[in-house]
C-alpha cells in the first residue's frame, strides 16, 4: 500500500512499511482475539528487532488507529505523526453492526467478497471514474490478503479505543491528510482532529478518497515530504 511513498527514502528517510496482510502469520493464526494493542505490540516488537528509537508514524484509515495505539503504549518512540483519512471516534453502534456484517461476509465468501463491497466506498469519485489502474491495483492490493487476516483486521477496527480525549495530550509534529472526496471519514472529522491537536497541519487534497496516497501519489508526496523537511 506505501509503495508508492518509498520514494522519500531519496531525501534521506528510512521507510518501515509492515505488511500485516501478508506477513502477520501469528494474527492470522488469533484472528478471534485480535486488537489495535495487538498491531501496536508487533510493531514495538519489530522496531526493537531494528534498534529502532526514533519515527514519525504514518497511517491511513485503519493505520491512524493503530498511531493512536502506539502512542498509548510506547510515546518514547515517537517524534511525530502523519494521520491520513482517520478518525479519532471509536465505532458507533450501527458502525459495529456494520462490521460483525462484514465479519460474516469473509466468513462465508472470503476475501473477495469483501473487495468487492469495500473498493468502491475506499476510492473517490474521480478516481473511480478517470485512474483505472488505481482501482486495479488496490483490488490487487487487497485480494493478496488472506481472509483470516481480514477477519482480524475487522476485529480490531470493532474493539479499538476511543481516542478523542488523547488528542488534546499530542505535543508533537502533526500531518493530517484527507481526500475531499472521502466518504468514510470526511473532512469535518480531519479538521475536527486538527483544532484539537495543537500545531497541527491539516491538507485535504483533492480529487482523492480515502486513499490518497495511492489515487494521488504525486501530490500526497509532496505534502509528506514539505511536512517532513520542515516540522521533523
Amino acid at each position: 500500500m506505501w509503495e508508492p511513498q518509498f520514494e522519500l527514502a531519496d531525501r534521506g528517510w528510512h521507510i518501515i512499511a509492515p505488511e500485516f496482510g501478508k506477513d502477520a502469520v501469528d494474527l492470522n493464526a488469533g484472528a478471534a482475539t485480535v486488537t489495535m494493542d495487538t498491531y501496536a505490540g508487533e510493531v514495538i516488537d519489530l522496531f526493537d528487532a531494528l534498534h529502532v528509537e526514533d519515527v514519525v508514524i504514518g497511517g491511513c484509515s485503519m493505520g491512524g488507529y493503530l498511531a493512536f495505539a502506539l502512542y498509548r503504549r510506547a510515546p518514547n518512540y515517537i517524534r511525530g505523526f502523519l494521520l491520513a483519512d482517520t478518525r479519532a471516534q471509536a465505532d458507533t453502534p450501527e458502525a459495529l453492526e456494520g462490521r460483525k456484517k462484514m465479519l460474516q461476509l469473509v466468513a462465508d465468501k472470503g476475501t473477495p467478497a469483501i473487495v468487492d463491497e469495500m473498493v468502491p466506498k475506499l476510492l473517490g469519485e474521480t478516481t473511480r471514474k478517470t485512474r483505472p489502474e488505481v482501482v486495479d491495483r488496490v483490488k490487487s492490493i487487497a485480494l493478496a490478503t488472506s481472509a483470516e487476516a481480514v477477519a482480524g483486521m475487522i476485529r480490531g477496527l470493532m474493539t479499538r479505543q476511543d481516542s478523542v480525549a488523547l488528542l488534546s495530550s499530542i505535543h508533537l509534529p502533526t500531518l493530517i491528510v484527507v481526500g475531499e472526496e472521502d466518504t468514510l471519514t470526511p473532512p469535518p472529522m480531519s479538521e475536527q482532529m486538527h483544532k484539537t491537536i495543537a500545531g497541527s497541519e491539516l491538507a485535504i487534497l483533492p480529487k482523492v478518497g480515502h486513499l490518497p496516497n495511492l489515487e494521488d501519489s504525486r501530490k500526497f508526496n509532496e505534502v509528506v515530504a514539505r511536512f517532513l523537511d520542515h516540522r521533523i
